[in-house]
This record gives structure tokens, sequence and C-alpha cells, in this order.
């Protein structure tokens, strides 16, 4: 199998490349990869020729827009990036007759309530963010490609920064922190993602009746208190430079701090249709951020 992966410098696209490479030959490309596999999704136009070129059998979409904040002062960008692009794709997808993946997000989601939504639940975008992304499923679905589209939350991953790298340095420096409490959601790992999709990748070339839209995050949920209560206790129990007391870690709400882009407080999201289609188990948030945190601190 011929593999074409878009995005492949992003957090997840970098597991990908790892994930994907048992299935056969990938092709990984992204906005400053040279000619002729440069794959630049600010140039939707430039897409049908690279995808014809490549006439891969299946096609990996991680690209996107995912500067949540930035989006609200370029949304044009951001649609090129996350609607329009990707719908090319898929029009390119169907046309060849391959599948596509895709990732999108708890963003589509106002953030409501305090249930956990599943794939059938009403959306409603907060932000520019949210709404291409939005725009993106749709168009994806509209091309008629059998397609999957995964949705994710709180994206972390051990190459490039992340929430709890940012944490770990701000306890190191200081000696108190405030923390973001309301916000509610599961630490989601891109090596699980990665290999979550491979996984279905292979299932959906043998049963295209599984294409469609699902919910993919790891087990459970948390707060970005305590995800970050849990990261410092953990580096401070193996001996790490923290000097944040346990006790001067300060939960407050959102509307203490204050964003261009407004956040879903409830990113609860239900994976029972992935767990049961595709014959999987999703792992603990608390797993995945501890191996993470071990690869990144070393022990």
């Amino acid at each position: 199998m011929k593999i074409l992966l878009l995005g492949k410098n992003g957090q997840v696209g970098w597991e990908l490349q790892r994930a994907l490479a048992p299935l056969g030959e990938v092709l990984a490309c992204d906005f400053d990869s040279p000619p002729p596999l440069q794959a630049d999704f600010s140039r939707p136009q430039s897409l049908p020729e690279l995808i014809r070129r490549v006439h891969p059998d299946a096609i990996v979409n991680a690209a996107a827009h995912t500067a949540v904040d930035k989006a609200e002062s370029e949304p044009d960008l951001a649609r090129t990036l996350n609607a329009t692009a990707p719908g090319v794709v898929a029009r390119e997808a169907a046309a060849l007759g391959v599948p596509l993946v895709h990732y999108s997000t708890d963003y589509v989601f106002d953030g409501s309530g305090d249930q956990a939504r599943d794939e059938e639940a009403a959306t409603g975008p907060l932000s520019v963010y949210g709404r291409t992304k939005l725009e993106g499923e749709q168009l994806i679905r509209d091309s008629g490609c059998t397609h999957l589209i995964l949705r994710t939350s709180w994206v972390y991953a051990a190459r490039g920064g992340n929430f709890a790298r940012t944490m770990l340095r701000l306890a190191a420096e200081r000696d108190a922190l405030k923390v973001i409490s309301d916000q509610i959601g599961a630490p989601t790992g891109a090596e699980l993602l990665a290999d979550v999709s491979a996984h279905a990748l292979q299932r959906l070339r043998h049963e295209p009746t599984l294409a469609g839209t699902y919910h993919c995050v790891a087990g459970g949920h948390t707060s970005w208190f305590d995800y970050a209560r849990f990261v410092i206790e953990w580096a401070r129990a193996r001996g790490h430079a923290v000097k944040v007391a346990p006790d001067a870690i300060q939960a407050i709400p959102t509307r203490d701090y204050p964003t261009p882009a407004q956040r879903p407080l409830n990113s609860r999201l239900a994976t029972g249709r992935l767990q049961q289609a595709f014959g999987l188990k999703l792992p603990h948030w608390q797993a995945g951020v501890e191996r993470m945190l071990t690869e990144v601190l070393g022990h």
C-alpha cells in the first residue's frame, strides 16, 4: 500500500510516519517539502497535481491551522488550511477511489453541560478554529470519499512544546502558579492517535462500511488544573527541579484568563463508537502522559 501523508511535521504527523510505516510505503509531505512532494495547504489549487502524481492507495491528512488564538486574527488563512484544502484533498480521494483519514477537534462543540458528547451531538463552535474545522468535516463528507474523521482533544507529544512541558518549566521558575480548572477534557497523545489511525485505516480498506466520524481521545477526563498538578507532582516525586509548592498551585476559572479565542468548557468526548467498531480499548490519559514525561525527562 502506498500512503500519502500530509502535514508530516506536526505532532500527529511525526508519529504517523512511524505508525503507518508497517502498512506500506509512506510518502510524507508538508508545506516546506521540496517539489515534487510539496503539500502547501495555503495553496489548495496545488494539491490535486500532487495527489494525482503520487496516486496513493490511501491519504492521511494531519495538516491544519492549529494556532487557536491566532486564527481569530487570520480567519481567511484558517479557513483555507482547515476547510478549503481538506475539501480539495477529499474530492481527489473520491476521484481516485481511495480512503482519507482526517483529524478534527472537540472545538466543533460549544462546551456546554458536563456529559461526554457522542458523534451525533449537535455542533456549535465558539471560535474561528472550531468553525473552520467543522466546515472541513462537512466538505469531506460532501465529497463522497470513503473517510475517517477522528475528532480528538488536548493533543500532546514528547516532540515539540506542550502543556506539560510548559507547566514543568514554570514550576521550576516560580513560587506559585494559577491554572484553569473549569475546562474539562482528555489529554491525548499524538502517538495514541497515530496508532489508532493505522489500525483503523487497515480495517477501513477491507471494510469500507466502517467509514464515518469517530471520537478518539484517551480514557477518563481531567481539568487543566489537575493535569498540571499531576505532571508537577510526578516530576517532584522523581527528583526533578520543582520550585512551586504543592499548595501554591491555584485553581482559577476561565474568565480570569481571557484569550482571543473562546474555549469550550466541556471537551468530554464519548469514544464508545470507535472502540466497538474497531475493537479497541483506549488507555487512561494518565498512562500516556506518564510515558511522555518519562521520554522527556529521562526517568
